[in-house]
């Protein structure tokens, strides 16, 4: 059994043994024409594999095997690779790992970011264990940084905890760096965590997004690996250039994968060695029919060649995070991640392996047990024991929200009457107000762009797990409140009096509880809801969730307050309640 990504050496000495035909491999795939990463060809083989480990792969058939499929006019390639996974998206890690692994992609490599909210250290690593049982590759990155501003910063964020995450054998990769200006602006302990991953002989991924030559070569120097914020053909160049490894994104907020990849080839790049993809920790509904299967359908139709298209989703991600000896290709010793294809140009497996067990048979999906017991870490439903009433609902900044797109937000000066009850429809603005979890401050101002006529919705799906209301009236949003305590957590829409759609997330107020499939049906009505009231753009549950996102421009709203991302100033404090 694999421990810490590695076998001991008594099961070593057995894997030799199988080759010795003194053991029996627990599978073959006989007559496999498989995808040969090292010679980037198509070869014919038998694959015998023990437990969850590759052994062989050549000519020989072992005298007796446990199970033995013939791979005859099938085409076999490594599991798929997500590089760049956001697992908290209303879904959890292991609904997403189990939906992910269905359509081939068998290994994540998880954003860490909700664990430091959720969890002390010690339980947060005790977790980490805990996802290595199931069939899925789990791995993760550790943030550097929390993405908003924090009242308390320093206690999710310091040196010790930092380099006990670092450490992690499980953890690949330090970043996503969204703090990147004070790096530049000389914060070296930031600069010093950098390093110890580097020393490590880990990657640190950047988040430099419009980021000029002048700073992607600063950025270099000062220990960045990888970039995945491309948004344009000559920006992958750019960053190819200069020795980054470039990761192509495909997710629901920035789907650009088709343009970036018809850029590239157009400019006449042939070598694909240092690209990656990711879809970027999209919303549930962008997953309905897979993660990195879709990408690699992608980059074929594009033009990309077969064979590089999948080594983008496999040899590319393993090699970057020198992982190679355990995944991204079917060679001995390798964890035995395999899709089994119909056809080389079709990348959606009809059979999958995962650790050497089968998650898809035939087309027919296996069932998987539950590996991670919520209750054990105390990930349960939220308890408010405090409220809220219409004291809390006072509005008087002068300064609004106005969204320009699903993420990027400007300010506004308000001029509509902001303190009745109730705002009129023929107005954009509605009330927003972000409320500390625990009940102990507020920031009271007006968003424009996201509803022209809800009464009221509240989330304690957000940056930091702090409650976010919007709504045109005063009373829909205390029913919504009333709502969302009841349910422990989620999303909930009131209009007129009436709850029209919920969302419930009992892990934690973030995370749902049920299948992919479910939680996928409830964000379409969800967001059905929100366009049927005026939402005006693409993706409902990120622009709730970006609105105290400081590494984006220009305006937000965080704990300490709105404000000026520019500036990193605060224009308007929270009020403490």
């Amino acid at each position: 059994m694999l421990e810490n990504g590695h076998w001991r050496n008594f099961e070593l000495r057995k894997h030799v043994k199988v080759v010795e035909g003194k053991i029996a491999p627990t599978l073959v795939l006989k007559n496999a024409t498989y995808l040969n990463m090292f010679l980037n060809q198509w070869l014919t083989a038998n694959i015998w594999i023990y437990n969850e480990r590759i052994i062989y792969v050549g000519d020989k058939l072992p005298e007796q095997a446990t199970e033995v499929v013939d791979c005859k006019g099938k085409y076999v390639v490594p599991g798929y690779m997500e590089p760049h996974a956001h697992p908290f998206q209303l879904y959890n890690p292991e609904v997403l790992a189990k939906h992910a692994a269905k359509f081939g992609t068998t290994t994540l490599v998880n954003d860490n970011l909700s664990w430091l909210f959720l969890l002390e250290k010690k339980k947060a690593f005790s977790i980490l264990r805990e996802f290595d049982k199931l069939p899925v590759s789990m791995y993760w990155w550790s943030r550097f940084d929390p993405q908003t501003a924090m009242l308390e910063e320093d206690q999710l964020f310091n040196t010790e905890d930092m380099l006990d995450w670092l450490n992690h054998p499980s953890v690949l990769q330090g970043g996503e760096l969204t703090g990147w200006p004070s790096l530049l602006n000389g914060d070296d302990r930031l600069l010093y965590w950098i390093q110890e991953m580097k020393r490590k002989g880990k990657r640190v991924e950047g988040h430099l997004p419009g980021a000029s030559e002048n700073t992607l070569t600063k950025m270099k120097l000062l220990g960045i690996s990888a970039d995945h914020e491309s948004i344009s053909g000559e920006d992958v160049i750019n960053r190819l250039k200069l020795g980054y490894q470039v990761g192509l994104r495909y997710s629901s907020i920035r789907p650009d994968l088709p343009q970036l990849l018809e850029e590239i080839i157009g400019a006449g790049l042939t070598s694909f060695e240092q690209l990656t993809m990711t879809t970027d920790g999209a919303t549930p509904g962008f997953y309905e029919n897979g993660l990195m299967n879709v990408c690699i359908e992608i980059a074929i139709q594009q033009g990309v060649p077969i064979e590089d298209a999948y080594r983008m989703a496999s040899f590319n991600v393993a090699k970057h995070f020198h992982l190679e000896e355990q995944l991204g290709c079917i060679a001995p010793g390798r964890i035995a991640n395999i899709n089994i294809l119909q056809a080389k140009d079709i990348p959606h497996p009809e059979s999958v392996l995962a650790k050497g067990k089968w998650i898809v048979r035939e087309n027919v999906e296996q069932e998987l047990p539950s590996y991670i017991n919520w209750e054990k870490y105390k990930i349960k439903p939220l308890q408010f024991e405090w409220d809220m009433d219409l004291r809390d609902l006072q509005f008087s900044i002068p300064i609004g929200l106005d969204m320009i797109n699903d993420v990027i937000i400007k300010p506004y000066p308000i001029q509509t009457d902001i303190t009745v009850n109730e705002l009129p429809e023929y107005r954009d603005d509605a009330f927003l107000l972000l409320l500390d979890k625990k009940g102990q401050w507020r920031v009271n101002t007006t968003i424009r762009g996201f509803t022209k006529s809800l009464g009221g919705l509240v989330s304690s799906f957000s940056q930091t797990g702090d409650l976010i209301f919007i709504g045109k009236n005063k009373q829909d949003m205390l029913l919504a409140w009333k709502r969302l305590k009841e349910l422990g957590g989620g999303i909930v829409l009131v209009q007129e009096g009436e709850v029209v759609a919920e969302l419930p997330l009992l892990l934690g107020g973030r995370m749902f509880a049920g299948s992919m499939d479910d939680l996928i049906e409830k964000e379409k009505e969800l967001k059905a809801k929100l366009l049927e009231f005026g939402y005006q753009f693409h993706d409902p549950i990120y622009s709730i969730l970006f609105l105290s996102s400081t590494h984006l421009p220009y305006i937000r709203i965080t704990q300490e307050g709105i404000m000026d991302i520019k500036k990193r100033e605060v224009l308007f404090p929270a009020t403490m309640r």
